[in-house]
């Protein structure tokens, strides 16, 4: 058997980290034959909480499971870890915008950037999932100057899952059948879900939906959906966002198919898509033996452009926000 990798997950006693961390014990990320040691962070209020869980998973008697340890302290969390779920995030309280937001997380990034930059294993990636995710992951890559830019990503996966659904709906067919979406920005209303590049069983999905479609259902859909969840359920998209979680990673681990891609909130060097530099940004991109790496050449209309355009000042605007936060 394969030596286990260490596997930290931020907000470990939360609602995602308790819908992913039965999946990374199972092997459902990196393989049935690949074991993992769980390193799990929480606030010191909820560690009796965590504990009941770590009860959990000892119950299930998980194979692949070679060990859990808890700790309130990012240093002892992320200490040799490989593979980094950041979880864990103040969410949104009534009256508080988004740069509000920002400016309540900004510490916690600084923390577990710092924590990863210092203990973490030379090969560790890490996706931040607590939102707002792209601007918290710029926050922790400043924190993280010893880490190659291209190690901490913001997840858009979920999005891209969501595009996906939705195509596949309309059509009649699986969510397998839909290949190549890409979703382009910020983790939020501004993103741009990018149809014309979708793909249906090998066909531009553009060639077998009408357009009228695409304005009126799938780009209103597609970024408002995690507040339609909300609204239906009262609570936020826990066990999708975790199954989002679990597709980055182990397409971080196993890599893009041949002739697909996958959405990644990466580090913007602005080489890319007259991109600004030094916003997290999602992109489609390719994975080889663990390395991302944007996909180049993709053409775009005028309006496409504007759309990329305008995610990008959105996350240009959350940068200057928490601009005193960046060292």
């Amino acid at each position: 058997m394969k030596a286990p990798i260490r596997v930290a997950v931020t907000g470990a006693a939360g609602n995602i980290g308790y819908a992913l961390l039965f999946r990374l014990a199972s092997g459902d990320c990196y393989g049935k034959d690949q074991p993992v040691i769980l390193q799990l962070l929480e606030i010191t209020p909820a560690l009796t909480a965590l504990e009941g869980v770590v009860m959990e998973l000892d119950d299930c008697a998980f194979p692949l499971l070679h060990g859990v340890e808890i700790s309130d302290d990012p240093s002892v969390a992320f200490r040799g870890t490989n593979q980094a779920f950041l979880v864990g995030a103040r969410p949104r309280g009534p009256g508080m915008d988004r740069a509000d937001l920002l400016k309540a997380n900004g510490p916690i990034f600084i923390g577990q950037g710092k924590a990863l930059n210092d203990h973490a294993a030379d090969d560790v990636q890490a996706l931040v999932v607590g939102n707002p995710a792209n601007t918290n992951a710029l926050i922790a890559l400043h924190a993280a100057p010893d880490l190659p830019k291209d190690r901490i990503h913001a997840m858009t996966r979920l999005d891209e899952n969501r595009a996906k659904s939705q195509i596949a709906s309309k059509l009649g067919v699986t969510a397998g059948s839909v290949t190549n979406m890409a979703i382009w920005g910020n983790h939020s209303n501004t993103m741009f879900p990018d149809y014309f590049h979708a793909k249906v069983d090998g066909v531009l999905a553009t060639d077998r939906v009408d357009q009228a479609w695409w304005a009126e259902h799938f780009m209103k859909t597609v970024p408002t959906r995690g507040g339609a969840i909300i609204q239906a359920r009262g609570a936020s998209s826990a066990a999708s966002a975790a199954n989002a979680a679990i597709d980055h990673m182990a397409t971080l681990w196993n890599g893009t198919a041949p002739g697909e891609i996958a959405s990644v909130g990466l580090y913007s060097t602005g080489e890319h898509y007259g991109l600004p530099e030094d916003i997290v940004y999602s992109v489609p991109c390719t994975v080889t033996d663990r390395k991302v790496t944007p996909v180049a050449g993709l053409e775009h209309g005028a309006w496409a452009q504007s759309m990329i355009a305008a995610s990008a000042e959105d996350l240009v605007g959350e940068r200057a926000a928490v601009s005193d936060l960046l060292g």
